[in-house]
């Protein structure tokens, strides 16, 4: 599998990345071991995770895996602090929160550092400079190799990666997290400009479009499918409607026309998008996993590429129309 520098950083990535939210919950050990064999024996070498991802289950369960699957230095860990689900904040980022959370992490883990540690969304309750202070310590503590944001909005993201390169001593920020698939383009219009402009890459979260990109919703919701799931239903009927429908026909079509899945072609339109380091996928089975990573193998030929980009287009007006290179209208 293609190794990529993240961002302006020396930290190189599989340009696919193992995803781990289900871990723990609807995971089961034994078959999250099936998906990182896998996934190994495919050259992947960044695994995302969250201290929140099945309440701390998944980190535990990549923790007991490392200690026979693995060395630790021949994979790329990356996990996050900053949600706080079942608190009176649905966010703390403050630096006392984060810092105890990082420590609850590498216990979880079973190591005494992670690659990538990741703010995990904007905190409005605690001063920004607290926030990055606590990824500052936690760099220069070496429990930490390099910083991040997720879902942060385009101006969060660019002040932070702007106060963190202003001063020398500070953890930059290497990566942004984000949702990014054909059903779902809205970093388009800043996030990844900032990127372009500040050095950072971007991580794409749900490149599947939270499972609706492989067609398995085109004539009803499966009983196994996460649309059907109590805990899931809600994430995945995001994108069960009209417009959605049209662009995951052309997906299919295309599919077809190539002789591939549509897991493949959706996988690959966004893999190559400028900017993106990696697309993080979140197969809840082996089987589910190894057809995902089949799109290795695929390159889509321009026209195809260029169709689906027509297809799912996203409106830009002003301010960002302004700063691009969009034709005047």
């Amino acid at each position: 599998m293609h190794q990529r520098p993240l961002g302006r950083s020396g930290l190189a990535v599989s340009r696919l990345a193992l995803g781990t939210m289900t871990w723990g919950r609807d995971t089961d050990p034994d078959d999250a071991a099936d998906q990182l064999k896998i996934f190994l024996e495919a050259g992947g070498t960044l695994i995302d995770t969250a201290d929140v991802y099945g309440d701390g289950d998944a980190e535990a369960v990549i923790g007991s895996l490392l200690d026979h699957l693995v060395p630790r230095d021949e994979v790329v860990i990356a996990t996050k602090a900053g949600l706080t689900p079942h608190g009176y904040r649905h966010r703390d980022a403050s630096r006392g929160n984060l810092l105890r959370s990082l420590d609850a992490s590498l216990r979880r883990l079973g190591t005494d550092y992670v690659d990538l540690w990741q703010i995990h969304g904007y905190d409005a309750q605690t001063p920004f400079e607290e926030t990055l202070s606590a990824l500052d310590h936690a760099v220069a503590s070496g429990k930490v190799r390099y910083g991040g944001v997720s879902n942060f909005a385009a101006w969060q993201t660019a002040r932070a990666a702007t106060w963190q390169a202003a001063y020398p001593g500070r953890a930059p920020i290497v990566a942004a997290q984000m949702e990014y698939s054909l059903l779902e383009r809205g970093i388009e219009r800043e996030i990844l400009p900032s990127a372009a402009a500040l050095g950072f890459g971007v991580l794409a979260w749900s490149p599947l479009g939270r499972g609706v990109l492989t067609g398995k919703y085109r004539n009803g919701r499966p009983v196994d499918s996460r649309a059907a799931s109590e805990h899931m239903g809600a994430f995945a009927r995001t994108y069960l409607e009209p417009r959605s429908s049209s662009i995951v026909e052309a997906v299919v079509i295309a599919a077809a026309g190539l002789g591939v899945a549509p897991v493949e072609v959706a996988l690959s339109w966004i893999r190559d998008r400028p900017g993106v380091a990696a697309a993080v996928l979140g197969a809840r089975t082996a089987g589910q996993l190894q057809g995902a990573l089949r799109s290795e193998q695929l390159t889509l030929p321009m026209e195809i590429a260029m169709a689906l980009e027509d297809v799912s287009a996203i409106e830009v007006g002003y301010p960002e129309r302004e700063g691009s290179n969009y034709p005047e209208g």
